[in-house]
């Protein structure tokens, strides 16, 4: 009984914790932050490996549910418009040959907030297909995914075009000081 228990708080515990790290991310997001090259190349590099696989899922899922790639496609421009403003709106300062940088908090909490709205709509997308049977699941399934999925493009869009720009400048910045 105590393990059935503890096997149904888990998700519970999960359902809960989701806003917590929201906020967290929102958080820690718009914290100023050292420029470190490695971990500029360590973000751009996942994010480069996340965006590939995505674009793969993407292609793999256009088989069977129409404009997903384009819409992802569409995501991925969008993600990079966003990615070049919230990288222009970046605050940048120095002391001491060491470089700083403080990301907008309004674009950290549109991305966040999108990122909350994707998980939400997901949820009720498992909803309405739990709640429809197994003989409409197939189009609550299918309806507006090719949106949900251009949601996820957005995000990662944003965060290439940032980690890239962020390591084009800290490029830039170390050959005028060497």
């Amino acid at each position: 009984m105590p393990l059935l228990f503890g096997l149904l708080l888990i998700p519970l515990l999960v359902i809960v914790l989701i806003p917590v790290s929201l906020m967290l991310r929102i958080r820690h997001g718009t914290m100023r932050r050292q420029a470190r090259g490695w971990v500029v190349t360590a973000n751009t590099v996942a994010v480069m490996l996340s965006t590939a696989m995505f674009l793969i899922g993407a292609l793999i899922t256009s088989r069977w549910v129409p404009d997903v790639l384009r819409y992802s496609l569409g995501g991925l421009g969008l993600g990079a418009v966003l990615g070049l403003v919230g990288f222009g709106l970046t605050r940048w300062d120095s002391s001491r040959g060491v470089v700083h940088y403080t990301p907008n908090r309004w674009l950290v909490l549109t991305v966040t907030l999108f990122v909350a709205a994707r998980l939400l709509y997901g949820v009720w997308r498992v909803w309405a297909a739990w709640r429809a049977g197994a003989g409409q699941i197939a189009a609550v399934t299918a309806s507006s995914m090719a949106l949900s999925i251009a949601a996820g493009a957005v995000v990662l869009g944003y965060y290439l075009i940032y980690w890239l720009a962020l390591g084009r400048r800290l490029r830039a910045l170390h050959t005028r000081t060497a």
